[in-house]
């Protein structure tokens, strides 16, 4: 790992070398990935979404295991178990409670009295004015560019609002992947990139090797935004079941959207009560639809069946537009050096351009 060479409010509060963000992808973000990052200077994240009670406590203490650096677990703010997974990070001593939707006040609260940095991911300025009104200690705003669960504005446009509208230390997400793009962050404003893909197409990273290779072989116009998968826009990798999902009725997919419920019942160890106090958790959070409900069980599953199983006929593949420039598979390490080094130097040279 290189000497640090950026410092940035984000660094001083999470207390990381470099501010760069492994951002917690649902059965991506691993022990062995989070570990890798964190080894490497960065704040790695576990995703915790798609891991039981017991599977996230087996997965803190086989971070810590591998590292004796900060990390972060990446929480369901709507979970019907979120106070105690939040008990969970405050027993284990872990750094950074992330979060996909908004923590309830008390839940920021209750973190930030046992010293635990929370920090919402949000998608819209007015998101941000709110959690940091509640405590919030940081953000992560993600632009359209970005893969997953994402929003129509680009990061270029959506950051410099959200850096207007807040004086806590803003990572931006969506569209990073080296060093040119960190220093452009920094120079808008932000604290730190947080980047998905990129880490995902590492060595450290857990996805099958033939899924990696077919995701090194896209360019720039092979992703799409689809609402086809579970009711929400998603961007994932363009596949053939991926286009045969934008062609299909409703009708003809509530079958397979009821066997992939089934299945993540199996998985998850939830019962059908836990299923449905969660349904309406999830609805009233994110205002979503009786339809876009019944297709949220989906993307776990089909996640999991691409990204864990690389059956990519069964399985969709999450992705951000920056695959087209990606062609490599570094270790955390590597990725995390070279993109620290070209951001310092581009800094020093935007530096002297100016009189």
């Amino acid at each position: 790992m290189i000497e640090q060479q950026i410092r940035t409010p984000f660094t001083d509060l999470v207390g990381v070398p470099h501010p760069v963000v492994q951002t917690g992808m649902g059965w991506v973000s691993g022990p062995r990935l989070v570990a890798g990052t964190a080894n490497a200077g960065g704040l790695g994240i576990l995703a915790s979404a798609t891991m039981t009670f017991e599977e996230l406590e087996k997965a803190i203490i086989e971070v810590k295991g591998r590292t004796d650096k900060p990390f972060g677990v990446n929480l369901r703010a709507d979970a019907a178990d979120a106070p105690a997974r939040c008990q969970l990070l405050i027993d284990h001593g872990v750094k950074v409670a992330s979060f996909a939707l908004a923590p309830k006040p008390e839940l920021i609260a209750t973190l930030k009295e046992h010293g635990i940095v929370v920090m919402p991911s949000i998608g819209a300025a007015k998101h941000a004015k709110k959690v940091a009104a509640w405590g919030a200690d940081a953000v992560m705003v993600q632009g359209g560019e970005g893969g997953g669960h994402t929003g129509p504005i680009p990061t270029t446009l959506l950051l410099p609002t959200v850096l207007d509208a807040v004086d806590i230390p803003v990572i931006a997400a969506g569209g990073f992947f080296d060093g040119r793009g960190l220093a452009a962050a920094l120079s808008y404003g932000a604290a730190g990139v947080g980047m998905g893909t990129r880490f995902l197409l590492t060595k450290d990273s857990a996805v099958p090797d033939a899924v990696k290779q077919l995701y090194l072989e896209r360019g720039l116009t092979d992703t799409v935004v689809t609402a086809k998968v579970d009711g929400m826009p998603h961007r994932m990798l363009r596949t053939d079941l991926v286009e045969s999902l934008e062609e299909t009725s409703t009708v003809r997919r509530l079958g397979p959207t009821m066997r992939r419920t089934l299945e993540f019942k199996r998985d998850s160890g939830m019962s059908w009560t836990g299923l449905l106090k969660d349904g309406r958790a999830m609805k009233k959070a994110q205002g979503r639809t009786l339809g876009q409900m019944a297709l949220a069980a989906n993307t776990p599953t089909m996640l999991k069946a691409g990204l864990v199983e690389g059956d990519t006929s069964a399985g969709v593949l999450a992705s951000g537009q920056v695959v087209g420039v990606i062609d490599d598979l570094p270790t955390c390490e590597e990725l995390i050096d070279r993109v620290v080094v070209r951001a310092a130097a581009e800094l020093r040279r935007g530096a002297s351009y100016v009189v």
